[in-house]
């Protein structure tokens, strides 16, 4: 299996190279030469099984012999131990045709984990290998980092630095950066918005001289791993709910576009999907890019839902990739285009783009009436990104059935549940002095070359 850049001019590597590389050279997300099918057959078999093996089945393919099936099972069954439900990713009935795929069980309470615990343990095992350490350095909107610094505390061939909006995540999601006192963890509260973060972020894979001096390598959702982790889902809820001998549909809350980009690549392998809905709030630009085909960069407004406050999705380039028939040099162009506010998608392009995915959006008011008139109705407490997949999705029901992904525990935004349902949403007991922890964290202005002059420091190189 080979990998190659959406921008067409980066070498093509394997797994493992893809996956330590992080960001091509030329600027583009790897992605799969081909995306490897599964039958019929090979779906239906998967029912019944514990999550562990259906994502071996799901992943393997993908890694070709980057490592050995006894390697990567073994990676596998660590990277889900510190989850506390035993189905990893169960489902919950919301209604008649609408069920929500709870993804906050894992150890930083967020959906994240589920492809940050994977590619932790992916990392140690190819850099032990390889006798190498390497720099991470992540930019987040509030739950990638705290699953990252989780994933990579106390590991000796790694250095992780996250870089986080200063106020602009919540208690729970800072404080989770901040507290662990591990010496290889590195918490960054840069001034800005996330779209800052991940700039700057992108400005030094850019920087080749600082990138190979650091040996620098990415977790965000421009890691393929990232995206291939959250593909396993799909196939668990949907053959949960019948799958491959019924079609059924997705809603998905997404700033990046990285967890449904992850749904595409399950649709292409062949699970049989019906609809795949983007959910955004205020900030929907996805939204707006999908009704009117230009892709225009807007100011970022502060929302109770905080990671999906972004104006520059980068998974979108992925899809970019497929909708131009693969076309590098025209995803190249767009995101030239781009750095100068914005740009308009070809019409065979955002005809491709609409007939893979439908789309809506969520008020701040509406996000809030979605989790009060969910807690009334059902009982089940909502995050409010998971409110905003639930009030898009309710808006595209039909006969298949319709899986909203929950994609954060409900903890992680206590003050705005409170006011949305009169609900307390206490943290679990592993988390539950949270706030008694001392926080490190270093304040740093919105400046490449103080960035990488402090992370050089910190580093020794």
């Amino acid at each position: 299996m080979r990998y190659i850049s959406t921008r067409g001019k980066a070498p093509v590597l394997s797994f493992e190279e893809a996956m330590l590389t992080g960001l091509a050279r030329d600027g583009g997300l790897y992605v799969p030469e081909r995306i490897p099918t599964m039958s019929f057959s090979d779906m239906a078999d998967l029912a019944g099984l514990p999550y562990e093996d259906v994502a071996f089945r799901v992943m393997r393919p993908f890694v070709g012999d980057s490592f050995t099936d006894k390697e990567f099972r073994k990676i596998i069954k660590k990277a889900y131990k510190k989850f506390d439900h035993a189905a990893r990713a169960p489902l919950v009935q919301l209604g008649p045709n609408h069920f929500l795929l709870e993804l906050f069980h894992g150890p930083t309470l967020a959906f994240k984990d589920f492809a940050m615990q994977l590619i932790g343990q992916l990392f140690e095992a190819a850099l032990t290998k390889r006798g190498e350490k390497v720099t991470i350095v992540g930019a987040t909107s509030g739950d990638t980092g705290s699953a990252a610094i989780e994933a990579f505390r106390g590991l000796d061939a790694v250095d992780v630095f996250i870089l986080f909006p200063h106020g602009r995540v919540s208690d729970v999601q800072r404080r989770q950066m901040t507290t662990p006192g591990e010496a290889n963890v590195h918490a960054l509260a840069m001034d800005g918005d996330f779209d800052d973060c991940q700039a700057r972020l992108k400005d030094m894979f850019n920087d080749f001289d600082f990138r190979d001096g650091v040996k620098l390598a990415g977790v965000n959702s421009i890691n393929w791993a990232r995206v291939l982790a959250q593909v396993v889902y799909y196939f668990t809820s949907a053959v949960a709910l019948g799958a491959p001998h019924r079609k059924v549909s997705f809603t998905v809350p997404t700033g990046n576009f990285g967890d449904i980009f992850a749904g595409f690549i399950a649709k292409q392998m062949g699970l049989p999907i019906d609809r795949l809905v983007i959910a955004t709030n205020q900030n929907d630009i996805l939204h707006r890019t999908m009704e009117t085909g230009a892709y225009t960069k807007g100011d970022v407004a502060p929302s109770i839902s905080p990671s999906m406050d972004i104006q520059v999705s980068s998974n979108f380039e992925r899809a970019l990739f497929y909708a131009y028939g693969q076309d590098g040099a025209a995803v190249a162009g767009q995101m030239e285009d781009l750095a100068q506010g914005g740009f308009t998608i070809s019409q065979g392009a955002i005809d491709w783009l609409r007939e893979q995915f439908d789309s809506g959006r969520a008020s701040e008011e509406e996000t809030m009436a979605s989790i009060k008139a969910t807690f009334l109705r059902t009982g089940e407490v909502l995050c409010p990104h998971s409110a905003v997949g639930v009030k898009v999705a309710e808006e595209h029901l039909d006969e298949s059935p319709m899986i909203t992904l929950a994609t954060a525990h409900p903890a992680k935004f206590p003050n705005a549940v409170k006011r949305a349902s009169g609900q307390d949403a206490p943290l679990p007991p592993h988390m539950a002095d949270l706030f008694e922890r001392d926080e490190r964290v270093t304040r740093v202005a919105n400046d490449l070359t103080a960035l990488e002059a402090l992370i050089r420091e910190r580093t020794g190189q």
